[in-house]
C-alpha cells in the first residue's frame, strides 16, 4: 500500500548497503513511497558503486558507511565532488557519534539516520530529502548542535576569509533555510519556485564557501547573517 505523502519522487535511486536483509527493508521503504523496483539499483560495496555511477546518473542516494571494501565517506566526497553537491545523498547507517555525522555531512551528504530506526522514521527522513530539506537523526541532532556551537571560529572548515554581502533575496532565503523549511516550503513562503529557491541557495553555498545548508547556517551565523 502507497502511503499518501504527495511528494516528486527523484529517480533512479542508488542504494549502497551490504546487508541483504537490512538492502531488503529500504526497497520495501522506497516501495511505500511509490519507487518502482526498476527506479532502484543496489550495489553492496564500494567498487561496485564506483562503477555503477559511470554508467547511470542517479538523482539520489541512500549510503551505508561500513561497507565490505571501503568507507562509504569516500564515496559521499566523490559523488559530492562529481554532482557539485546537486544530488542528496542520505546516510543510513550504524554509526553514531558526532565525529562521524559531522564527516558525513562535511563531504556533502542531505541527511543522516541511523539503522536502528523504525520504518516510519525512516520513510519520514527520506520524504524530507525528496522535499528538499536536510536530516540528523533526533538522537544525536543535540550533540551535532552543540558540537558547532563548541568549535572555534578559526578551526570552523570553509570559513569564509570576510563578510560575505547576501542580496535581499537571498537572506531570505538563509533565514528560512535556518528555520528548517524545505525548498518548497519556502518557495511557497516566499512566492516563488523551488527551482529558483534552489538556485538561490547555490549562490548562498558559492558566497558562504560551504557546500551545504547545515555548514550554510553556520557560517551565516559566524558572519551576523542570521541571529
Amino acid at each position: 500500500m502507497l502511503l499518501n505523502i504527495s511528494v516528486n519522487l527523484l529517480t533512479p535511486v542508488l542504494v549502497i548497503e551490504d546487508d541483504p536483509l537490512y538492502q531488503q527493508k529500504i526497497l520495501k521503504i522506497l516501495a511505500l513511497l511509490g519507487y518502482a523496483n526498476t527506479e532502484i539499483h543496489c550495489v553492496q560495496s564500494l567498487n561496485a558503486s564506483k562503477k555503477i555511477i559511470e554508467e547511470i546518473n542517479f538523482e539520489l542516494f541512500l549510503v551505508d558507511l561500513n561497507l565490505p571494501d571501503g568507507n562509504g565517506l569516500d564515496f559521499i566526497k566523490l559523488i559530492s565532488q562529481k554532482t557539485s553537491n546537486q544530488r542528496p545523498i542520505m546516510v543510513l547507517s550504524a554509526w553514531n557519534t558526532v565525529d562521524v555525522v559531522y564527516e558525513a555531512l562535511n563531504e556533502g551528504a542531505s541527511g543522516y539516520v541511523f539503522k536502528e530506526n523504525d520504518d516510519f522514521e525512516i520513510i519520514y527522513a527520506i520524504r524530507t530529502i525528496l522535499q528538499g530539506g536536510g536530516v540528523i537523526d533526533s538522537k544525536i541532532a543535540l550533540k551535532v548542535i552543540q558540537s558547532f556551537n563548541a568549535v572555534p571560529c578559526s578551526q570552523t572548515p570553509n570559513k569564509p576569509a570576510s563578510m560575505t554581502s547576501l542580496s535581499e533575496r537571498e537572506q531570505q532565503i538563509l533565514e528560512c533555510v535556518a528555520q528548517g523549511y524545505s525548498s518548497k516550503e519556502i518557495g511557497e513562503k516566499l512566492n516563488i519556485s523551488k527551482y529558483t529557491v534552489d538556485v538561490h541557495i547555490k549562490h548562498i553555498y558559492k558566497k558562504l564557501e560551504v557546500n551545504s545548508r547545515t555548514k550554510a547556517i553556520y557560517a551565516g551565523k559566524e558572519q551576523g547573517l542570521l541571529s
